[in-house]
């Protein structure tokens, strides 16, 4: 059980060495899609108002 809790409480991460933006930003391909190895990203970004 202690693998299990060991798992549980690990954070996400990526491999070293890959560049994220580049990685996360390249589009599926059309064999990738099809075979439905592919994972969709979302980019949220704060909207901020410059005159607060």
């Amino acid at each position: 059980m202690k693998e299990k809790e060991k798992m549980d409480n690990t954070e996400p991460t990526i491999a070293t060495g890959i560049d994220d933006d580049e990685e996360l930003s390249r589009e599926a391909t059309k064999e990738d899609v099809e075979k439905g190895d592919y994972t969709k990203v979302v980019t949220l970004s704060w909207d901020e108002d410059p005159q607060d």
